[in-house]
């Protein structure tokens, strides 16, 4: 009688913060996606290298550059929340400090992307 782990809990694959590889596979799949999106971003910047605030303005006038945009900034930011909460989760063993610096994770995701996304829909839309 070594192992003390309910059937469910075996079944579930659920470890001790009960999300199993939830966390592991999200990472994952969102680092897939940050590959081809960023490829397209450098790509963009590079393109746009030199161009003017009309020829950039217009370029991302395309909606399907402003999808990929926005597509990009939204992998990218969950991705990096995604990793500071594993480091945080990690590497802080305070609770209540862990907790603060897990909600400002948050936060702070929040509000680049915000920031972000409204600066790129003020671009987009020629305002």
């Amino acid at each position: 009688m070594r192992d003390m782990t309910t059937p469910l809990k075996k079944v579930l694959g659920y470890g001790s913060a009960h999300e199993g590889t939830d966390h592991f596979w999200k990472q994952r799949v969102s680092a897939i996606a940050n590959v081809p999106l960023t490829l397209f971003f450098v790509g963009l910047v590079v393109a746009l290298n030199g161009a003017s605030y009309e020829e950039t303005r217009a370029a991302l006038a395309n909606p399907f550059v402003g999808l990929l945009l926005g597509l990009t900034l939204f992998a990218v930011l969950y991705h990096m929340r995604l990793g500071m909460q594993s480091i945080i989760e990690d590497y802080l063993h305070n609770e209540g400090v862990k907790l603060l610096a897990l909600m400002l994770n948050t936060f702070f995701t929040i509000l680049i992307g915000a920031s972000a996304l409204y600066a790129l829909i003020k671009l987009t839309l020629g305002a």
